[in-house]
């Protein structure tokens, strides 16, 4: 029997990046050992048995959220390609996809996973700022879009003036690496405690014209509607 480690698995609206506002289905994978220190969903990081379901469960689930309308999915963590992952998890892709499901996946922008970034339709791609903690190797993130530039965008979380001019550095690199020009939008980060990051989101959009707006600014609608600290929304 195949298993996952799934933390949850929801019917909502994208909030973050280009494909914000359209609904789809999340599946929520529990396990993570990248360790972002402004991850904002801390509580999928263990690696807790408790949360194995089988594949048929999970077909199950997202077929009864589908109701034959919504037949969009996205892949979400956690860290749905750590390695003890990608089994299951390409399983969970192939029979997505032969119940025709567009499906696209988050990937932390740690690894490229060549037999997962082939089976979807598109990856959103993290470039982890200085802020997380966590380094996003640029090399890395130009054979990300040599190779999948046709069906991605990055995201990155920017806290400060040091995050975006990182970022900026990044898009730099993989512009003079000839790499494929794909959408690259920056959210705004939000700290422990804060209602809306006004003067932050204000920072980056001025920040972005200054530097002759290579990006987009695109907030986390979900945040703005239910609060930062609301699940599965």
């Amino acid at each position: 029997m195949i298993t996952l480690l799934i933390n949850s698995i929801y019917r909502a609206t994208e909030g973050e990046g280009i494909h914000i506002g359209i609904p789809q289905i999340f599946v929520r994978f529990q396990g993570c050992h990248i360790g972002c220190v402004n991850c904002d969903t801390k509580e999928t990081w263990d690696f807790d048995p408790a949360f194995t379901k089988s594949l048929e469960e999970v077909m199950e689930k997202i077929e009864v959220l589908s109701q034959d309308i919504i037949k969009r999915v996205s892949i979400t963590g956690g860290d749905p390609l750590h390695p003890s992952h990608v089994p299951a998890l390409i399983e969970l892709i192939k029979e997505l996809k032969a119940r025709n499901y567009f499906v696209n996946i988050e990937a932390a922008g740690t690894r490229v996973v060549k037999e997962v970034f082939d089976l979807v339709d598109f990856i959103s791609y993290d470039y982890k700022t200085p802020s997380t903690q966590v380094k996003t190797s640029k090399e890395l993130l130009a054979r990300f879009l040599h190779d999948y530039g046709d069906k991605a965008q990055i995201k990155a979380v920017v806290s400060d003036k040091k995050d975006f001019e990182a970022t900026y550095d990044a898009y730099h690199f993989v512009k003079a690496q000839k790499s494929p020009q794909v959408p690259w939008c920056l959210t705004p980060c939000y700290e422990p405690g804060e209602a809306f990051p006004m003067n932050r989101f204000q920072q980056v959009i001025q920040l972005n014209e200054s530097f002759g707006l290579p990006f987009r600014v695109i907030g986390q609608q979900h945040k703005w509607a239910y609060g930062p600290s609301e699940r599965m929304v």
